[in-house]
């Protein structure tokens, strides 16, 4: 494994090749890129692309030989302690490390995770910037040195830089890095020659061509580094520089004419057709080759061909799909246009009806198009572009549609209807709106025997159109028509079950909007069954996320979770953890953990749904988002912070056709937040600009935040008349929290009032709703110990509850400024260790739970072992006390 420091004297490296005239380039702008560059610096590209190079150059160009650490993975390197060893020797191979570093010998007990940890101690003190280099990482096949790597990259001092190399991205987690701004990307894109570059490197190798010349060598290369050295090797030996330059596009001539004599002119003549008339498919099967060539051994024929090694791979393990090596179906279809033009777009109009027939509608679209069909592209982009919207397809759908002509678009009412369909998804409603008009206007060009169809692809759309532009009356309206009997829709044709299923659950999504809870749980709880009957896991996770918000509603915060983690858990088997569909779930788990305070968890919930959320394609989901994120930092007590959330909100809620409950709940949370700000007189003057419909929708929601105004300019009298309405429930509030803090305030008016019994009956109303879902948190936004010690005296259901919120009022008022540990209250099991290791990154439970491939459920309850051991009650503490006790390296100068 070449490792260690890099010299000027390294007669093996790019440089010294350089030096001695081969002709390596330089490269200023991606020198300045890596100078300028975040603390991990990835290059990944193809071979040949100049990786190396690039990189050892700029080391030498800069200067950086002594601190710069070396280290080439050798070819499929599965050894982890001979990795470690390999980093820890190259970064003593420099003059800061062979300070820091102590020396690694081999062991039989060898632990990776603890290297990692010891090298995050030597480091800590690392005063200047060190690189560490890692040269073909693709190479490492250790999945566990990847991830204590993943650990190093994510915990390593400031003054540490790394850079890696790589053929392809690798299984590294690196998104927080990439959300926090640290790491720089350089792609195959960057490293691509230019014009100027080819030219220094043909100058280097004493080869001049003329400025056209060069620019088709760099063409026909696409700047790709290996190609255009060895273009330079051949030019140098070239008697005619220029010509070859030139006519570099025919050097394959040389591949060709071997494919040609060694390969194709040696088949019998019917598997030279079948050959030829099948090259322009990306894969081909005995069938498909069959209905190409009219003939019926094309299977048998493709399994002889990969047999003999005539450029032929199957591409399954039954060898009933195969496809031709790259530059063998180049020769091919060549060959087919030199021989047969007049073919191909008859065979591509035949591959394109056996595909659609045969269920491969994108393959069937794409011959289609390639044939010039426009009428059968469109009738089978048609008939399945929901389906491939509902497959997780819908980038493929959208690269299809861009494919056509805007002519065909502005003609076809099947087509208009799509580009409709495309402009939603990319959030561009009025000209959706526009497409979708066009679409109407033309309909009665459609045939008779698609109509049908094309009504039911139109509601679909009105649907969408309707739920994006937030018009729940639409919404509620169009999922009314689309499940409508077939008696009552004598244009249209019966619903298919997966289009049917996303009626429902649009149904049940526009009902929770509205308020219609109950409503919306049962066609919620249809469109999931149906869903989950028919295997469409997309619908089934998307119904299942959206009945979660309703439950927290109508039945317990318990149940909420429950269905919200079905929701979660089916995203993360199918890879869609960071889609939209799941960002309800998200939500309401991040909502119930806020209200139960457990604000550090909520949080980590929110950050997930940030992720997945497309706020500007989906503002309704967007104004939840900063709901509930407003709403956990009024809760923690950031005011400023919660503001802002709130604010956001109401600017998406703007984009919306109507108000909703939302609306006005987001109002009512940034009215309760100026009041802790003290802006009592904005409160006074937002209120008095309500609006009826606000009024409407909202009042029981509105009355808190006008009792919390009144009680803080000290008339408690007038904040109890305020909150009647809201505790008889003639003026309800969304949920049941809300009404615990209803509550509560009336009990601290009552309070204030001289009135015991009253306060005392107000407050054990307050702790009655509060028990059965354990809630905390508005007993912390409006602290009362007086009053709950001495409600702790009487005769209550909820002592318990009481003592808690008591409990935590004294941590939050005595939190220590530091932590004092010494000593463990017990040692800490390796499986904690573990977790431990990951909590200065930042990294959220589920996150964690995903890189150590366990449980959430595993991962909290390692958490709570560990606060206890360590005797804190969370994660900053936590840090903190392992840092003195040794179990974490100490935070490194300056972080």
């Amino acid at each position: 494994m070449p490792l260690g420091p890099l010299t000027s004297n390294d007669s093996s490296s790019p440089i010294a090749a350089r030096r001695s005239g081969t002709g390596a380039v330089a490269r200023p702008a991606l020198f300045d890129l890596l100078e300028r560059a975040a603390r991990v610096t990835v290059v990944s590209a193809p071979a040949g692309s100049g990786k190396t190079v690039l990189v050892r150059s700029w080391i030498e160009e800069t200067g950086l030989n002594a601190r710069a650490a070396w280290l080439s993975i050798e070819r499929d390197e599965h050894d982890v302690q001979k990795f470690w060893t390999g980093v820890v020797e190259a970064l003593r191979g420099t003059a800061r490390g062979s300070q820091l570093l102590r020396l690694l010998e081999p062991s039989p007990s060898f632990d990776g995770w603890t290297i990692v940890e010891r090298l995050l101690q030597d480091l800590a003190a690392l005063d200047e910037r060190l690189w560490l280099l890692l040269n073909d990482l693709h190479e490492l096949r250790s999945d566990e040195a990847l991830r204590q790597l993943e650990l190093l990259l994510l915990r390593a001092p400031k003054f540490l830089r790394f850079v890696i190399s790589t053929r392809h991205d690798l299984r590294l987690g690196l998104h927080r890095l990439r959300l926090e701004g640290e790491i720089t990307e350089i792609r195959g894109s960057e490293l691509r020659f230019t014009l100027e570059d080819a030219r220094l490197l043909l100058q280097a190798a004493e080869v001049r061509v003329s400025d056209r010349a060069l620019t088709l060598l760099v063409e026909r290369t696409e700047g790709w580094a290996a190609g255009l050295r060895l273009a330079a090797l051949s030019l140098a030996r070239h008697p005619d520089p220029e010509r070859f330059a030139a006519d570099f596009s025919g050097s394959e001539r040389t591949v060709a004419e071997y494919l040609l004599a060694e390969v194709l002119e040696r088949q019998p003549v019917d598997v030279k057709h079948l050959l030829l008339r099948t090259s322009l498919l990306e894969r081909v099967s005995g069938p498909l080759a069959d209905a190409l060539t009219g003939g019926s051994s094309g299977e048998r024929m493709l399994q002889d061909l990969e047999d003999t090694n005539a450029f032929v791979v199957s591409l399954d393990t039954a060898r009933t799909w195969f496809r031709y090596h790259h530059l063998f179906a180049d020769l091919l279809k060549l060959e087919l246009r030199r021989t047969a033009a007049a073919e191909v777009p008859v065979l591509h109009a035949t591959a394109a009806a056996w595909y659609a027939s045969h269920g491969y509608p994108i393959e069937g679209i794409r011959h289609a198009q390639a044939a010039g069909d426009w009428k059968l592209a469109t009738h089978v982009l048609s008939d399945h572009h929901f389906t491939l919207q509902l497959d997780g397809q819908g980038a493929t759908a959208h690269e299809l549609l861009r494919r056509f002509p805007p002519s065909v678009a502005a003609a076809d009412p099947e087509l208009a209807a799509l580009v409709a369909a495309g402009e939603l998804d990319r959030g561009s409603l009025d000209e959706a709106q526009r497409y979708l008009a066009r679409a109407v206007q033309t309909a009665e060009s459609v045939s008779e025997d698609r109509r049908g169809r094309f009504q039911v692809l139109l509601a679909i759309l009105r649907l969408s159109l309707a739920r994006q532009r937030g018009d729940l009356p639409a919404v509620i309206n169009e999922s009314g028509r689309l499940l409508a009997a077939p008696e009552d829709q004598p244009d249209q044709l019966p619903l298919s079950e997966d289009l049917r299923a996303l009626a429902l659950i649009s149904l049940g999504v526009a009902e929770a909007n509205v308020g219609r809870h109950r409503d919306a749980e049962r066609h919620l709880e249809q469109g999931a069954a149906l869903a989950q009957r028919i295997e469409r896991p997309y619908l089934q996770a998307y119904a299942l996320a959206f009945m979660a918000p309703p439950a927290v509603m109508q039945r317990s915060h318990r149940v909420a979770v429950e269905i919200a983690m079905r929701a979660i858990e089916l995203v993360r088997r199918h890879g869609w953890s960071e889609e939209p569909v799941v960002v309800p779930a998200y939500h309401v788990v991040g909502v119930v953990r806020m209200w139960q305070g457990q604000w550090e968890e909520a949080g980590e919930w929110l950050e997930l749904a940030s992720r997945a959320l497309r706020a500007e394609l989906d503002p309704s989901q967007g104004e939840v988002f900063y709901l509930i994120l407003g709403e956990l930092e009024l809760m923690r007590g950031r005011y400023v912070e919660a503001l802002a959330a709130f604010e956001a909100g109401q600017r998406l809620a703007g984009m919306l056709a109507a108000t909703r409950p939302v609306s006005v709940q987001t109002k009512s949370g940034l009215l309760l937040t100026l009041l802790k700000l003290g802006e009592t007189d904005r409160v006074e003057q937002a209120l008095a600009k309500l609006t009826d419909e606000e009024v409407r929708i909202g009042a029981g929601q509105i009355q808190l935040p006008l009792a919390a105004l009144q009680l803080a300019r000290g008339d408690p009298q007038t904040a109890s008349i305020t909150l009647a309405p809201l505790l008889d429930r003639t003026a309800p509030v969304y949920h049941n929290n809300w009404l615990v803090m209803a509550f509560l305030l009336e009990a601290i008016a009552r309070n204030a009032l001289g009135d015991a019994a009253a306060a005392a009956r107000a407050l054990e109303r307050a702790l009655d709703l509060a028990e059965s879902d354990g809630v905390l948190s508005p007993f912390l936004l409006y602290p009362a110990p007086e009053l709950l010690e001495r409600h702790r005296g009487r005769r209550t259901a909820h002592a318990g509850l009481i003592s808690s919120i008591l409990d935590r009022l004294t941590r939050t008022a005595a939190r220590p400024a530091r932590v004092e540990a010494t000593r463990l209250r017990e040692p800490l099991s390796e499986s904690e260790t573990r977790v431990l290791r990951y909590l200065p990154t930042n990294l959220s439970a589920p996150e964690i739970a995903e890189e150590l491939h366990v449980s959430v459920h595993t991962v909290k309850t390692h958490l709570k072992h560990l606060y206890a051991k360590l005797a804190v009650h969370d994660r900053s503490d936590a840090i903190k006390a392992a840092r003195v006790l040794g179990l974490l390296a100490p935070r490194s100068h300056g972080a």
